[in-house]
């Protein structure tokens, strides 16, 4: 499931017992990318922390399944089939339009979102998540205003940055430390956005 020691469930104490119990979905399984983080609660508390408050939060103006989106572009720009298949589980989910969900998928894999079923600002936001993820030091504020002149409102602008910087760090946890899909359910996610302390993933 990773290439360094896990604590499964089963065996977990104290502070580890109580992350895994806010965090387990069906049968008490427990996504590998938070199992990763097993043997330093500390940081499983901050990486769940910070996925939900960047894309499960009730205050985020953007449609839940378009932050997805972005996540599983960003993720393919980095080469992470794990949080691909994880959070392309949960974009057809909370899209419910199987088509157009395939059809995002096919344009993501063939690298031109620009073919994707989105709206002009949809792709302009997946333009600045590619150059964000693949050249960041080249962004510039122009890259901004072209949000803006898309139809972004700023605090919206922040939603976008802020998802894919956390695709990139949870892509370079996986990868990094060799997570696998192996036994884990896919697509599932903390839908009570209402409550940034209900971690519990259906």
């Amino acid at each position: 499931m990773s290439w360094i020691k896990t604590v499964p469930f089963e065996e977990a104490t104290g502070k580890l017992k109580k992350l895994y119990e806010r965090v387990t979905g069906p049968d008490n399984n427990v996504d590998n990318i938070m199992m990763a983080h097993s043997l330093r609660p500390h940081s499983m508390e901050g990486h769940m922390a910070l996925y939900k408050n960047v894309l499960h939060h009730s205050a985020n103006k953007i449609p839940k399944w378009f932050l997805e989106t972005l996540g599983v572009w960003v993720s393919a720009l980095n080469r992470c089939s794990y949080c691909v298949e994880h959070h392309f589980s949960g974009l057809q989910r909370l899209l419910d339009d199987q088509p157009r969900g395939d059809a995002i998928r096919s344009a993501i894999e063939a690298e031109t979102p620009e073919d994707a079923p989105l709206s002009e600002a949809q792709k302009a936001a997946m333009h600045y998540a590619r150059k964000l993820t693949e050249t960041p030091a080249d962004l510039n504020e122009a890259d901004v205003i072209a949000l803006r002149d898309a139809g972004w409102e700023d605090g919206e602008i922040l939603e976008i940055n802020q998802v894919c910087a956390y695709f990139s760090y949870a892509n370079r946890t996986v990868l990094g430390l060799g997570c696998s899909t192996e036994g884990d359910v896919l697509g599932l996610s903390p839908n009570n956005s209402d409550n940034p302390e209900d971690w519990g993933h259906r």
